[in-house]
């Protein structure tokens, strides 16, 4: 048999320069962080658009973990006012560190939006915390392990997903999610070390 044809070495270099991004690519989506001992993935893919992991932390009440939070963007952010201006899709995952009625969390999350809005806009954000605290009252409990997204998507708004299930009408108006995400970034926080946290900086 005639010996093999050697690949030219153009072609042997395409090659290895294929296999080393197909190792980066997978080497980065497997990575992940451990916030409280739950795993989060450093990057993701939400709706065809790619995702970072901008930093993660604890929610505190008193000395007590109730749950991890998890900040997703295009591109790194360090300022509340980058994290709201920041363009495309961006998402918030919660995991519970302990049960917790989840009408209770609902109410804490009104709270949250009404400590941390201006007075102005509170009036045209009404609808959306209306439809969020029936959501969540119709969740009747959450328990420990339990995880929720937040997610804005440009052209579909507000879309919020319990337990991997996506709940029915988005919000579209853009203020909604910003309002959501002042509950952590805002002026008010709920807990000033996971809003430094989210914007990495620890």
């Amino acid at each position: 048999m005639p010996a093999p044809t050697p690949l030219p070495v153009y072609a042997l270099l395409a090659r290895l320069a294929l296999v080393a991004g197909l190792a980066a690519t997978f080497g980065a989506s497997a990575a992940q962080v451990d916030v409280g001992g739950v795993k989060l993935e450093d990057r993701m893919d939400l709706r065809g658009t790619a995702l970072q992991l901008n930093g993660a932390g604890i929610r505190y009440k008193a000395i007590f973990k109730v749950y991890t939070a998890g900040l997703y963007v295009g591109q790194k952010v360090s300022t509340p006012e980058e994290a709201l201006a920041a363009p495309g899709p961006k998402r918030v995952t919660i995991t519970m560190l302990r049960d917790i009625d989840a009408n209770e969390l609902g109410k804490l999350f009104t709270k949250g939006v009404e400590d941390n809005s201006p007075k102005s806009e509170l009036v045209n954000l009404i609808p959306g915390l209306l439809r969020m605290g029936q959501m969540f009252a119709d969740q009747k409990q959450l328990k420990t392990g339990d995880t929720f997204t937040i997610d804005w998507l440009p052209g579909t708004g507000t879309l919020v997903t319990v337990r991997g299930v996506p709940q029915p009408d988005p919000v579209k108006e853009p203020a909604f999610f910003n309002a959501l995400l002042r509950i952590w970034l805002g002026p008010a926080p709920a807990d000033w070390k996971l809003k430094d946290a989210l914007l990495g900086r620890q």
